[in-house]
């Protein structure tokens, strides 16, 4: 069977064995790694958390999603409370929303100043190369999806009982905020995209593939030496190096 007569399940599988593999590796020699998940809301992050973590060794792997700061911690300097949570040896870390907040929910729903968002943009690109220069591996992807997919997804949150621990009251924001998340995401993008550490945009309307390819790109960052299965670079039109032309030509929603 080649790859394009694979269904979804058997690609997934396949994945999944060389992303084992490819851990297996990393812990042999003593990588960490931190993958920042960001996107608007529905736009697949935990799905996506699911299937990367689903075989991995859950005593190197741990899934960070932070609720919102403590009155201590509203105290300390933004960055402060992830400090924590970085990976140690041989550890992967995967951030469910992450130091970013600041830069979109905080900024659009006025949950912090102006001059605490600003300062944030302005230490975000130097906190980053810290933990790079420090041999943390940093991997940033933004899922991106069309407001017309962002609002069928919310609908079936509100229609599925399963589903109900997904609903928050910012739901109904997201839509009515569109124009005000773009302009965040906008910003975001052009201010903490940088050589050290750039963002991967994944353009995320078709969950299936956007989890498949973010999946082979942790594989292909890594990069091990040999996998028992081989893994195909990422599809370029739905996983991309952020540039500013994405913001105009259609790569990402307006």
């Amino acid at each position: 069977m080649s790859k394009h007569e694979e269904s979804y399940e058997d690609t997934l599988v396949r994945l999944q064995t060389a992303l084992v593999d490819t851990q297996i590796w990393a812990m042999d020699k003593g990588l960490r790694m931190a993958v920042v998940l960001e996107g608007r809301d529905a736009a697949g992050k935990d799905g996506t958390i699911r299937r990367v973590t689903e075989h991995l060794s859950a005593r190197n792997t741990r899934v960070v999603a932070l609720p919102k700061p403590s009155n201590r911690e509203e105290g300390q300097w933004w960055l402060q409370r992830y400090v924590n949570r970085l990976p140690t040896t041989s550890e992967w870390v995967l951030f469910n929303r992450s130091w970013y907040n600041r830069a979109g929910v905080e900024k659009v729903m006025g949950f912090s100043t102006e001059q605490q968002q600003e300062e944030f943009l302005r230490n975000a690109p130097d906190f980053e190369r810290m933990l790079v220069e420090s041999g943390i591996i940093l991997v940033k992807l933004w899922l991106d999806i069309s407001r017309e997919e962002q609002a069928k997804r919310l609908k079936s949150r509100r229609s599925d009982p399963l589903k109900r621990l997904k609903t928050s009251k910012l739901d109904e924001e997201a839509q009515k905020r569109w124009d005000d998340y773009s302009k965040a995401r906008n910003d975001m993008l052009m201010r903490t995209h940088s050589a050290v550490a750039p963002w991967t945009c994944v353009r995320a309307d078709h969950k299936k593939t956007a989890r498949l390819n973010v999946i082979r790109h942790l594989i292909r960052t890594l990069d091990p030496p040999e996998l028992s299965v081989k893994v195909e670079r990422p599809d370029p039109e739905v996983l991309f190096p952020f540039e500013a032309a994405a913001l105009e030509d259609g790569r990402l929603a307006p």
